[in-house]
């Protein structure tokens, strides 16, 4: 039975080794880089599987597919809400998701805030950067950033806690670096009812750099599960 799951044994001894190296050659020995699965297309069992193996954060892409899989998951691990979120889908998700990382608008996070209060919870949610300025791309505009933080950390049922991005795959190294600075200059802010303790950026292809540049969170989906057929 586990010979079907071997190759994400060997994936995730090969990813785990890869942060620990790039932690150890880039940062403070002491700062911790999560792994988060990324499982859009992912059958329930191998996501499990994974999850037996050590993976405690999972990300999701689609509302529609993340419902008809969730009660399949093993529900030792926390899931993130990664994809494009419409506000009429929130209802959908804020009850079973740990954190919401693509809030890129004034709206959406009003939606999320109204819905929270409803269930008497505060949700804990990242401000996606559209930090390459690409049309095909969700999130805000650089410039705009902590102008958005600062409205959203008026609202009493959510709380901002990082950032997250997705950079062009040109020149991502330089667009990696300019995510960091932006983090560190919010950071620096000190905004009320904000904790800047997240930077969710790096994926399969280019992890390794971001932690370089102080991602706190990367985001593994290809790299894990192999390349998936997208429906």
């Amino acid at each position: 039975m586990e010979n079907r799951f071997g190759f994400i044994d060997e994936n995730l001894k090969r990813i785990t080794f890869n942060i620990n190296e790039a932690v150890a050659k880039y940062r403070n020995p002491d700062e911790k880089v999560s792994l988060m699965a990324v499982t859009k297309t992912v059958e329930p069992e191998y996501i499990n599987y994974a999850v037996s193996k050590g993976v405690t954060l999972l990300g999701e892409n689609r509302v529609q597919e993340y419902q008809s899989k969730k009660d399949y998951y093993d529900k030792s691990a926390e899931v993130h809400f990664i994809g494009h979120l419409q506000t009429n889908k929130v209802k959908y998700i804020i009850d079973s998701v740990k954190l919401i990382q693509s809030v890129d608008t004034i709206k959406l996070a009003l939606e999320i805030d109204r819905l929270s209060e409803k269930s008497s919870k505060i949700t804990d949610i990242l401000c996606e950067v559209n930090i390459g300025g690409e049309e095909s791309k969700g999130g805000i505009d650089r410039n705009e950033a902590k102008e958005l933080i600062y409205q959203m950390s008026e609202l009493k049922n959510i709380r901002v806690c990082g950032l997250m991005t997705i950079p062009p795959p040109y020149e991502s190294e330089k667009f990696l670096y300019e995510m960091k600075m932006l983090y560190d200059d919010i950071s620096a802010e000190n905004i009320n009812n904000v904790k800047m303790n997240i930077l969710s950026m790096g994926m399969s292809n280019d992890y390794e750099t971001a932690i370089k540049y102080g991602s706190t969170l990367v985001r593994i989906g290809t790299g894990l599960f192999g390349n998936r057929i997208y429906k």
